[in-house]
Order: C-alpha cells, then sequence, then structure tokens
C-alpha cells in the first residue's frame, strides 16, 4: 500500500474508531493496578501500568473466552485500525486469527485464572502485555508497558491517549453484548 492510500485509510479509520468511542457501551471503569495482577506481568520491569474492570454477569466464560470476547469480538475496523497502528509504530503483531494469538498479540499464558499476552517492539524498544482476568462476576484488563527508551516514551505518550479511550468501549462492548 503507498504511503498517501495507507494515510487516507488510517485516518478515515480514526474516524470511524472515534466515532465509535463516543457511544461508549457499559460500564467500564479505571481502577489501580492491583497487586497480584502487576505480579503476573513478565516484563522486565513495568514503566506504565494501567487496569480497568467492567461487571461480568450472565453464563461463566474461561478468561481466554473472555479475552477473545473483548478482542475478537470488536467491529472488524476497530481490530484492522489497531493492528496497524501497533505495526506502523513497530510493535511485532502476528496475523489476526493466527495460532497462539489473538488478534496479533502473542498468547504468553493462558491459565484457568488469566490470560496474559504480549507484543514487542525492539526497533522502539517498546514491550506491552495485556492481562485479562474475570475475578468476582468482574473483567479486570490490566496493561503493562515497558519503555526502554526515549523512543518508547514517545510513542506510548501517544499510544496512550488512544488505549485509555479504547479499552473501556472494548470492556464495555464485550460484556454488553451477551
Amino acid at each position: 500500500m503507498s504511503q498517501p492510500s495507507f494515510t487516507r485509510r488510517m485516518t478515515a479509520d480514526v474516524r470511524q474508531v472515534l466515532g465509535s468511542l463516543s457511544q461508549s457501551p457499559g460500564s467500564a471503569r479505571r481502577v489501580a493496578v492491583p497487586a497480584e495482577a502487576r505480579a503476573l506481568s513478565m516484563l522486565a520491569h513495568v514503566d506504565y501500568a494501567d487496569a480497568f474492570t467492567v461487571p461480568a454477569h450472565g453464563p461463566e466464560r474461561t478468561p481466554e473466552q473472555w479475552t477473545r470476547a473483548v478482542l475478537e469480538d470488536a467491529p472488524l475496523t476497530a481490530q484492522r485500525f489497531l493492528h496497524r497502528l501497533l505495526s506502523a509504530v513497530g510493535l511485532q503483531l502476528g496475523p489476526i486469527g493466527a495460532d497462539g494469538f489473538i488478534v496479533g498479540w502473542k498468547m504468553h499464558r493462558s491459565t484457568a485464572e488469566y490470560v496474559l499476552l504480549g507484543t514487542q517492539g525492539p526497533r522502539i524498544g517498546l514491550r506491552a502485555e495485556l492481562l485479562f482476568r474475570p475475578e468476582r462476576q468482574r473483567l479486570l484488563w490490566a496493561t503493562f508497558v515497558q519503555q526502554d527508551n526515549v523512543t518508547a516514551r514517545a510513542a506510548w505518550a501517544g499510544m496512550g491517549v488512544l488505549h485509555r479511550r479504547v479499552v473501556p468501549y472494548l470492556l464495555g462492548r464485550a460484556t454488553s453484548s451477551r
């Protein structure tokens, strides 16, 4: 894809995704990162962490089923936009739908208690993990970011703003659409 058409497509996707975020369903809210969740990170050090929870009532789901519901049941436009954006800044993502990956994020751990996804961007010095853990009729999504240099800090400064808008939207959408 040529640079101008890539830019046009990204701009159109940004408008569509941000328009969707303004109609955020559900009641996801930001919370302090639980110490036991932070302890599950495999990063050498955590420079940024956040956590969001949302009520998760209804039929029981495994952590992997919840993770897939949140990320894979998101609108395809949002999935593709986020995949392209993260790839464009240098994060290494697998193909959407590939074995061992959930929307391009490598599945590091999948247990009866939680799922931990991860990716890295060696060129920019950034590693990130997404933790999904059902807990007492709530679903927790924690994000951990390791920033190894100024390039990584700058990249996350921009991505973090979008991340904090996208996460509540995806959580609310997954739990309200059941």
